[in-house]
């Protein structure tokens, strides 16, 4: 798969589970497929715990399909890393196995988990994802992968989504870096979010909540006021030497991350497939 082109950046959206991408950053990935950047959405689990009738495998099927076709709405490609809930680990195979997923991704722009959240899945996600952006790029570091990737050329910019409700395990605030304005892309948002319908049966059975949609609008209207418009969603760039320090993201989508809207460049590459881990 070649290099992306000056005109048009590669992303990589990679969370841990079936459905937290929705939530955290669908709408800055509505923007940038509307400005013609191919996009790879990746979950490190297919979400086998998530679910009090079916079984690990029955569940794990059905988050996947409703992985993809949330990820479809938007043009996007669907893949997981195969890891299973709450055994993302850091160690070096697990390493080597996300490298092989940037690799085969080639993105510019990496989305990922924040360092600080709630859930262990999510920070080992997030320390994993941060250390293969780096050590994709090192010819010999080897991925132990059948037909692995070639090295990328760089370092893609990182970013961190939203931890979920902003706050860190103590509940203290998560300031934002910056926020994306993503009112006018909230109903697709939204109806990304409405294909994990398993994820919001089992919240109600499991923890009785049924206010899955309500709980996402709920936030980015509280991140959206933060910088006065009607929903948003925030990120944090790693700025870690020695990653990209510019804000490639914003200038994709042609804001400024305090409410402004900039003239975007037009962009009119789409989508292209990514192989599956093997």
């Amino acid at each position: 798969m070649p290099e992306s082109t000056a005109s048009a950046a590669r992303i990589l959206a990679i969370h841990a589970h079936p459905d937290d991408v929705e939530f955290q950053c669908a709408g800055t990935l509505a923007l940038l497929a509307g400005a013609g950047c191919p996009i790879v959405v990746a979950t490190m689990t297919p979400g086998d715990c998530g679910s009090v009738e079916r079984d690990a495998e029955a569940i794990a099927a059905v988050r996947r399909a409703e992985a993809r076709a949330a990820a479809a709405l938007i043009g996007a490609d669907y893949t997981c890393l195969e890891f299973r809930d709450l055994a993302i680990f850091e160690d070096d195979e697990s390493r080597r196995r996300v490298v092989e997923a940037l690799r085969r991704a080639r993105p510019d722009i990496v989305l990922t988990a924040p360092p600080v959240d709630y859930l262990c899945d999510h920070e080992a996600t997030s320390r994993l994802v941060r250390d293969a952006c780096f050590a994709a790029t090192l010819p010999n570091y080897k991925t132990r992968q059948w037909e692995p990737a070639p090295p990328l050329a760089k370092i893609p910019h990182l970013y961190y989504m939203d931890a979920i409700e902003g706050i860190d395990r103590d509940g203290r605030p998560q300031p934002a870096g910056f926020l994306v304005d993503v009112s006018k892309v909230f109903d697709l948002k939204r109806r990304m979010l409405a294909c994990h319908a398993s994820q919001r049966d089992w919240l109600l059975k499991q923890h009785g909540i049924d206010e899955y949609l309500e709980a996402q609008a709920r936030w980015g209207a509280h991140r959206g006021a933060e910088i006065g418009v009607a929903q948003a969603e925030a990120f944090r760039q790693y700025l870690g030497h020695p990653y990209p320090t510019d804000n490639r993201l914003l200038a994709s989508i042609g804001q400024d991350g305090k409410g402004q809207h900039l003239q975007a460049p037009s962009l009119t590459s789409g989508p292209s497939p990514v192989p599956p881990l093997r």
